[in-house]
């Protein structure tokens, strides 16, 4: 069942997209005072006085943006208006009614839905006084806010989801999977996510930095609810390296790549491997994340086997060597849907949980085969081992001193398990704890 929508409407720079990140109570939109940085149909699941739904900003009605995107915003927007229960029509109560408020509310009526006015920045304590003067837009008096100093908003919320129905979810639906699409820009990001979603769910645009935001696209697949995280894709830096737009569209993306379960690396197949693609990897690798590399725009290639590109890769990502690499044509939506398998078995294996008696014989078997290589007459010991978490499988070590079991080995161990157990794909971590035997008898037991 698809949540009630709250569309939050308005012209630009009115604080739509600081209204919704105070409502969600952290960052989902990208704030700046530069028109029209909101471009995408951006939304979060919230859950407020027993009712789950979710609150939709929009791109700002009747901008005119500097990459002839104009009509796509648009585009957005409506269909956010077709999908709305309930329209939170923000305006700036520091500028009064402008005309463009007039034509925006015009629109708004010709709709049958309920229509919440919210007079933004209202922080000075004399704007009571100058609220009547929306009054002419034709709705019932405007709500009186500050977004960013988070005024009325626990209100104003609890108005708007007094319009939804009564028999709206009381709980918004639990992720089974989050994958994060990430890539430098133009890779083909948005047409992937769109290819997935079988809907136009972003803007997509040949012109670089279409997408700011990361958006949260929800779908359900197999009976399992999937989260698609598209991000903006990476560029280089700006001349004076000061772009807060492109610094904080990029902080999104690496942020979405902590965030999700498994990582796609889109990869553009028509180009060579760049420093930003590495830039990327380095990041999916630090993060621990499963990864699988798309090779996009296969369609565009020409008698070129597969193996050469596969080899071309993990050359020029080591790091990555292990995920696995699938070929795709996100525009003619070829061979989506088994990418999408791929990612569901890196999901899988990186849930993988092993019982502390196997885990513990394979920690044996391993030292036997091959012990760290010291020097001193001391000897490496692991006192005892135990999984700690998943996602990826992480485990506990607890040995008699930790520097001598040094990245060469700790990669060897890491390479045999994954030899040994069906995780072949996706990262593996032990983390090594010093104890004494003595002690751990006592943690062990209890004691």
């Amino acid at each position: 069942m698809r949540l009630p929508v709250i569309a939050i409407v308005g012209r630009p720079n009115v604080g739509k997209s600081t209204l919704l990140n105070t409502a969600a109570g952290r960052r989902v939109s990208v704030v700046d005072p530069t028109a029209g940085v909101t471009r995408d149909r951006v939304g979060v699941y919230l859950e407020q006085s027993g009712r789950a739904f979710e609150l939709l900003d929009t791109g700002g009605v009747g901008i005119v943006d500097r990459q002839d995107l104009s009509e796509d915003v648009e585009d957005q927007i409506q269909v956010a208006l077709d999908l709305a229960t309930v329209i939170l029509f923000v305006t700036d109560c520091r500028d009064g009614v402008t005309p463009l408020d007039r034509q925006i509310a015009k629109r708004l009526h010709t709709l049958d839905k309920p229509i919440v006015l919210v007079a933004n920045k209202a922080e000075r304590p004399d704007v009571q006084d100058e609220l009547h003067e929306f009054m002419c837009l034709g709705f019932d008096e405007p709500f009186a806010i500050s977004a960013k100093n988070n005024v009325n908003i626990i209100d104003l919320m609890e108005t708007a989801v007094g319009h939804l129905p009564d028999d709206a979810p009381a709980h918004s639906p639990d992720a089974h999977i989050k994958v994060a699409i990430v890539g430098r820009r133009n890779a083909g990001k948005s047409t992937l996510v769109n290819a997935i979603a079988r809907e136009e769910r972003v803007i997509v645009s040949e012109k670089p930095g279409t997408t700011r935001d990361a958006v949260d696209v929800w779908l359900e697949r197999d009976g399992q609810t999937w989260v698609l995280i598209d991000t903006a894709g990476f560029a280089k830096k700006s001349k004076d390296g000061k772009d807060p737009i492109q610094w904080y569209s990029e902080h999104r993306a690496l942020r979405a790549i902590r965030y999700c379960d498994v990582a796609i690396l889109l990869l553009d197949v028509t180009q060579d491997v760049g420093v930003l693609d590495k830039r990327l990897a380095d990041a999916i690798q630090e993060a621990g994340k499963p990864c699988l590399l798309v090779a996009n725009k296969w369609d565009l290639v020409d008698e070129v086997p597969t193996g050469k590109f596969d080899e071309y890769f993990r050359d020029t990502m080591p790091g990555l060597r292990r995920a696995p690499l699938a070929f795709i044509s996100a525009k003619e939506r070829d061979n989506v849907q088994r990418m999408l398998d791929v990612c569901m078995d890196l999901y899988d294996q990186s849930r993988f949980e092993l019982g502390t008696g196997e885990l513990n014989r394979f920690i044996n078997e391993a030292l036997e085969h091959r012990g760290p290589r010291i020097k001193s007459s001391r000897r490496a010991r692991v006192y005892y081992s135990t999984q700690v978490g998943v996602g990826p499988p992480t485990f506990a070590l607890f040995v008699n001193d930790p520097s001598m079991f040094d990245p060469a080995y700790r990669r060897f161990l890491e390479n045999r398990f994954r030899d040994t157990f069906p995780v072949q794909e996706v990262p593996v971590k032990f983390n090594f704890r010093r104890r004494d035997r003595k002690t751990l008898s006592k943690l062990k037991g209890g004691g």
